[in-house]
């Protein structure tokens, strides 16, 4: 079981990124256009054993408020806008498949929100078969879908499955009543539970939960009840995220009032709490915030250190070219990232005139390139081979990150890190500060930018 010790924690409680990309998206910049993205789709299919295909596809219409929420979302009940969006998408999709080489196999497909199934059966029906028909798919593809389970029908969940679907993914946040009242997400265990049945008897390959820690009025003991409920569901996979409270950047959350948040100790101890649960009853610690059973094919990725990290959270399928359609969505292609616009309106003009949606983006350098391999290698390794980073990018890495390493010293003398001559360690304790350590290797944060724009690590 994996023990938690509280005493180091607090003075590692700072804001910083989350890593899902690197460099970070407030690095994207309107100077990248769509004829950058446009440029970098055309050299990246060009030339013999290219990468395979990860899709995903933003659906951000929800039928309700959460006001915890930090997905770029819409609420609307107006379905003839849902129509447009899908009708769109299409479009985006026959520009984009235009420039991708036929014979590319896609082994990753995501729908993420918003709320996917905010589309009712026949919609998921019609776009998931167009994107079917649209590109390659190999057979062995793992295919999800973010559900809500309030506005859910097993017919919902029939579509899914018999387009291809083999992954579900489902906030529960909390069990609490009370909690759910104030976040205005009222989801009761019954609701959840039946989802979670249909979904097994419609045989997807794998379910993930997600909970949220640090909400209003949670305590160690009514999350422990939740905790202790979930692992009672047994899902394949659980997500464990820290609320992150970023009124400047959410304006909604501004309905959460501050005072009924947990303080910090009390957040550290649900945390605690919830990975002693958690790995007690035999699911294994993956990454800095996700669980899973042993079996599952995170966990032996995980072992086998082949896991990755992207805009998603931790991930299967390593060295894709990532593309994502739908408003804010972000593509990451070998040399760039390249994000769409984030309003229907620029959207679907942008479309309309047949270009690629892109508002801003970011190419990558030499320096980016390094940094994003050592960050991704400690975000999902927990460990990190000097030579092997100096052989690939002929570096001398201590020279290189003399600073970055300087950096690390107050960690490895609370012996969250070992650092030797050939590289360093994460220990168990450090794994929950990993996004601290990160930060040593930020070239951007190292020359002093505002971190004040990131969510706190702890």
């Amino acid at each position: 079981m994996f023990e938690v010790d509280l005493n180091k924690f607090k003075k590692y409680d700072k804001p910083g990124p989350r890593y899902t990309s690197y460099p970070t998206a407030p690095q994207f910049n309107e100077k990248f256009t769509h004829e950058d993205y446009l440029d970098e789709i055309i050299k990246t299919n060009y030339g013999n054993n290219l990468p395979d295909l990860s899709l995903y596809f933003h659906l951000p219409y929800c039928d309700t408020l959460c006001y915890f929420c930090g997905c770029n979302m819409l609420i609307t009940r107006n379905r003839d806008r849902i129509k447009d969006y899908i009708k769109y998408l299409k479009k985006e999709i026959d520009l984009i498949r235009t420039y991708i080489l036929p014979d590319r196999k896609v082994i990753q497909h995501h729908w993420g929100g918003g709320t996917p199934t905010h589309l009712s059966p026949d919609e998921i029906n019609d776009l998931a078969a167009y994107i079917a028909s649209s590109f390659n798919f190999n057979h062995h593809a793992e295919v999800s879908c973010e559900i809500d389970p309030r506005e859910l029908t097993r017919t919902h969940l029939e579509a899914l499955r018999n387009n291809g679907f083999n992954r579900i993914s489902m906030g529960v946040q909390d069990f609490n009543e009370k909690v759910q009242k104030t976040v205005n997400r009222i989801q009761p265990e019954e609701i959840t539970r039946q989802t979670v049945q249909w979904v097994r008897e419609l045989r997807f390959q794998s379910i993930n939960l997600d909970l949220i820690y640090g909400l209003p009025f949670q305590t160690v003991e009514s999350f422990a009840d939740t905790v202790e409920k979930i692992i009672n569901i047994s899902p394949d996979r659980i997500a464990v995220f820290n609320y992150a409270h970023v009124p400047w950047l959410k304006k909604h959350m501004a309905l959460i009032h501050q005072e009924d948040i947990p303080e910090t100790e009390i957040k550290l101890e649900i945390l605690k709490m919830t990975i002693e649960k958690l790995t007690g009853a035999g699911y294994e610690f993956i990454g800095m915030d996700h669980f899973a059973k042993p079996d599952d094919e995170l966990a032996i990725a995980y072992r086998e250190k082949k896991l990755y990290r992207n805009f998603q959270g931790y991930s299967t399928n390593a060295g894709t070219d990532l593309y994502a359609m739908g408003i804010t969505s972000i593509s990451q292609l070998k040399n760039i990232y390249a994000q769409n616009f984030k309003n229907e309106k620029e959207y679907y003009q942008s479309l309309d005139n047949e270009f690629i949606p892109t508002s801003k983006g970011y190419k990558l350098t030499d320096d980016d390139h390094l940094r994003r391999e050592v960050i991704m290698k400690l975000m999902c390794d927990f460990e990190l081979n000097y030579k092997s980073i100096e052989e690939k990018f002929n570096i001398d890495f201590k020279k290189y990150f003399a600073a970055g390493l300087n950096n690390l010293k107050e960690m490895e003398a609370d012996e969250l890190i070992e650092i030797s001559e050939s590289g360093i360690v994460v220990n168990d304790m450090g794994r929950l500060l990993i996004r601290n350590i990160a930060i040593s290797f930020d070239g951007y944060i190292e020359r002093k930018e505002d971190t004040a724009k990131y969510s706190r690590t702890v």
